[in-house]
């Protein structure tokens, strides 16, 4: 799947959680107290990275796929847990902050060797 594909529909994807959690799960989201903010950090960081992956879709392959793998395994874990699932999912959630993480450096990486 293409760079710019991807973007788009981790934007659009993102849009759509942050909208159907403000509007559709308002209730249930306040039944777990924390469940709004994972709601809304899930959110920033998938948009976040949506648009970081489209910015750069033309010139890096390797930090565009750990960005979009890591801000699925990120804001996936975080929106199970705000909709109700066991807190143990929030034992994964590094493990796509680390790939977001890796992302970054691997960009600067790369952007050094051609500078």
């Amino acid at each position: 799947m293409g760079r710019l594909v991807t973007a788009g529909l981790l934007g659009a994807i993102a849009i759509a959680l942050g909208a159907f959690g403000a509007h559709g799960l308002k209730e249930r989201l306040a039944l777990i107290p924390e469940a709004g903010g994972w709601w809304e950090t899930a959110t920033f960081y998938l948009l976040t990275h949506a648009v970081a992956v489209g910015a750069i879709a033309v010139r890096s392959v390797w930090p565009a796929r750990l960005w979009a793998a890591g801000a699925l395994i990120f804001a996936g874990t975080l929106y199970a847990m705000a909709l109700g699932a066991p807190r143990w999912f929030g034992a994964i959630t590094p493990i796509g902050g680390s790939l977001l993480i890796a992302g970054w450096l691997l960009l600067a990486w790369c952007a050094r060797k051609e500078s």
